[in-house]
């Protein structure tokens, strides 16, 4: 698929040797299509990494999607240049007069904090309350799961003895569901997480339809409201080397830290790691922009939200 990105964001030369198709801002407004608007609120701390990420996760769909980094103002990157923040994404308060066919609210590495603590919470939960409005189906990862799922529907996260770190089997729950089609009855994916929600209050809401589980990792894919709201637990989106650089990064930081689960041969980290996601990864997004975006979003993204009623 054409994914359009501004012309001089760099993951776009990376994507182009990978030999998928990134159109330009010129060539896409001579096309007669209207894209996908897809927003991306970014909190990874290494933003270009998880641009990258992404990106390449759209690519399996013939749909055009023109995408926006978004960035949250009430906080200050320690790992990405302000010039590139200030050259490739917008403020949530640039972007809040817009519609969203779909959106994306990434991990964040602030898990083992009390949401409340989090000095973006206010603004991320602007943010989210506005996606029920404003967006026709917003995706979660990992952190950004755990902080909907709290804010939506009280659904607490608690704190694991150990870091789930790795990669971990899950099954397929919800079969029916078209989120899943195509996905082997068991299908590996990456985790990387201090902390998890119980199977109580997840039960207990009464709202949320299970897709995918794992018995080690827990609950992987969720989803209410009939695709308006989606919850990825884990990081499908993460390439063949993320856990390693994570694993290397808490050792030199003198860590307590487990070899990734099922990730390097012999669970020898001198081994290059196994990449075992990927196709699951690809057919989760792919389903994603078309069943929830692209088939229930109306053609004037403007009508967005119309007749969005009283949310979730």
């Amino acid at each position: 698929m054409p994914i359009k990105v501004q012309s001089q964001l760099p993951a776009r030369e990376i994507l182009e040797n990978e030999n998928i198709f990134v159109m330009d801002e010129n060539r896409a407004t001579h096309q007669n299509i209207r894209p996908l608007e897809v927003g991306i609120l970014n909190l990874m701390p290494l933003k270009e990494d998880t641009e990258l990420q992404l990106l390449r996760a759209f690519s399996n769909t013939p749909l055009q999607v023109n995408v926006t980094f978004i960035t949250v103002a009430s906080h200050t990157s320690q790992n990405t240049s302000q010039n590139h923040l200030n050259q490739f994404y917008i403020t949530f308060d640039e972007a809040k007069n817009r519609r969203f066919d779909g959106f994306i609210i990434t991990g964040a590495p602030v898990e083992q904090m009390e949401f409340e603590e989090v000095d973006y919470w206010q603004e991320l939960t602007e943010i989210m309350e506005w996606t029920k409005s404003h967006v026709t189906s917003t995706l979660h990862i990992c952190w950004g799961a755990q902080a909907a799922l709290y804010y939506h529907y009280g659904i607490h996260k608690y704190l694991l003895d150990r870091k789930l770190f790795g990669i971990y089997p899950h099954r397929v729950d919800g079969r029916k569901e078209p989120l899943v089609r195509g996905f082997d009855d068991i299908f590996m994916a990456p985790h990387s997480r201090h902390t998890q929600v119980v199977a109580e209050e997840v039960s207990g809401c009464g709202k949320l339809k299970i897709l995918a589980e794992s018995d080690e990792a827990g609950y992987y894919l969720m989803m209410a409201e009939g695709g308006r709201q989606i919850f990825v637990m884990g990081h499908p989106e993460y390439d063949r080397v993320t856990l390693d650089k994570e694993y290397r990064r808490d050792l030199g930081k003198g860590l307590l830290i487990d070899v990734p689960k099922n990730y390097y041969p012999d669970d020898n980290p001198e081994n290059k790691p196994m990449l075992q996601w990927r196709a699951h990864c690809n057919t989760l997004y792919s389903n994603w922009l078309n069943y929830y975006v692209y088939q229930a979003t109306p053609y004037d993204v403007n009508s967005i939200g119309a007749d969005a009623g009283s949310g979730i």
